[in-house]
């Protein structure tokens, strides 16, 4: 090789090594300021956001696994002490997830109760007089606090109801349910599953299965509809116009009869009119239904609505028609005997609005 081809290789030589020395201080000053500005996201694109949805599993996730680990250490050992409440960083308790129903005869059972509960009307058709659900009104399938999670009602019963003056058990409670909440009397059957009916049983398991690991007796956080204080103006109906038709009418109609997916099903349920829930059930109740709306409406948005709004908005669902009271009916009641027996809370009944007397129950042109 000549001297002069001897000097162009050493030249490219050193112009390769400057041009790897530049790229490189080029590439830690591009790095450093990606670091320093936070600029990641704008160079490999935004990362993976996880879901409201995937959160709440993984939390459950945990808190179940940390309880099978407590329950092993006490079976092994007394000293270590029973297994702690499986709760998540709200202390809300957490349910065990859908994929954990176990593959065997009870978990059949606890399938189907929640098919049930899901779609009541579907699965326990022959009993439900209305287009509602159980999950209408116990959000997550049963499972979400402060929805009158079911977790929290099977554990307290046996209990004692004023509603119908005595000791219940979860199938009294659940009878009620379809009674009032999805209307029994208007449907096929004419009335709630009969005493002993499988629905009560495959029912029962589900709620039995949710509460696997909770507290017995026991007044849990996120059991029931939260009771909120009155507001500081009495309800009013004509205010809660104007709530329904800023939050909730996207979803319900400005005619609250719900929305329908492709297959006819209700995927938001009618608030009022005859296809919703009846002039017994507990929802009727103006504090009743703020309570629930405070804590779970408008959907993916809870306790946006301040008290006040919640009040007024519940007091304007409630004031349309819906069926007739069963009880009313039953004893052959007219709206003053009936009111005087069983309305004597915060409620329409009786009273006349937007020219219908409330209580006489809803025609399907209501």
């Amino acid at each position: 090789m000549s001297d002069h081809q001897t000097s162009q290789m050493h030249r490219s030589t050193r112009r390769r090594l400057a041009y790897a020395s530049v790229g490189a201080v080029g590439l830690f000053i591009v790095g450093a300021l990606v670091a320093d500005y936070d600029l990641l996201p704008y160079v490999t694109g935004p990362a993976p956001q996880t879901t409201e949805a995937e959160r709440s599993a993984q939390i459950a996730r945990a808190a179940r696994t940390q309880l099978d680990e407590q329950r092993q250490a006490w079976q092994e050992d007394l000293s270590a002490g029973p297994p702690e409440l499986p709760v998540g960083p709200k202390g809300y308790y957490q349910p065990p997830l859908k994929e954990d129903i176990p593959d065997d005869e009870f978990g059949d059972a606890v399938t189907r109760g929640r098919e049930i509960f899901v779609n009541t009307g579907t699965n326990a058709g022959e009993f439900v007089g209305n287009d509602l659900a159980c999950a209408n009104c116990h959000l997550n399938a049963g499972r979400r606090p402060n929805s009158a999670p079911m977790w929290a009602a099977i554990t307290n019963y046996p209990a004692y109801r004023g509603k119908n003056e005595m000791i219940n058990i979860i199938e009294d409670r659940v009878n009620g349910c379809f009674t009032y909440s999805m209307n029994a009397p208007g449907s096929p059957g004419g009335g709630p599953p009969p005493q002993g009916h499988q629905v009560y049983k495959d029912l029962e398991s589900y709620f039995s299965w949710l509460a696997d690991g909770n507290a017995l007796r026991e007044d849990v956080p996120g059991r029931g509809y939260p009771s909120l204080e009155e507001p500081e103006q009495d309800y009013d109906r004509d205010r809660g116009e104007q709530v329904f038709a800023d939050n909730c009418a996207v979803c319900h109609g400005l005619n609250g009869q719900g929305q329908k997916d492709l297959n006819g099903r209700y995927i938001f349920p009618p608030l009022w009119g005859p296809n919703s829930y009846n002039w017994g059930a507990g929802m009727h109740r103006v504090n009743t239904a703020a309570g629930f709306i405070k804590a779970n409406m408008p959907l993916g948005r809870p306790d946006s609505l301040s008290n006040q709004q919640a009040w007024d908005v519940a007091a304007y669902i409630n004031s349309f028609p819906r069926p007739a009271d069963p009880r009313q009916v039953d004893e052959d009641l007219d709206l003053d005997e009936a009111k005087e027996a069983y309305h004597q809370h915060q409620d329409y009944y009786g009273e006349t609005r937007n020219g219908a007397t409330l209580g006489k129950g809803a025609s399907p042109q209501s």
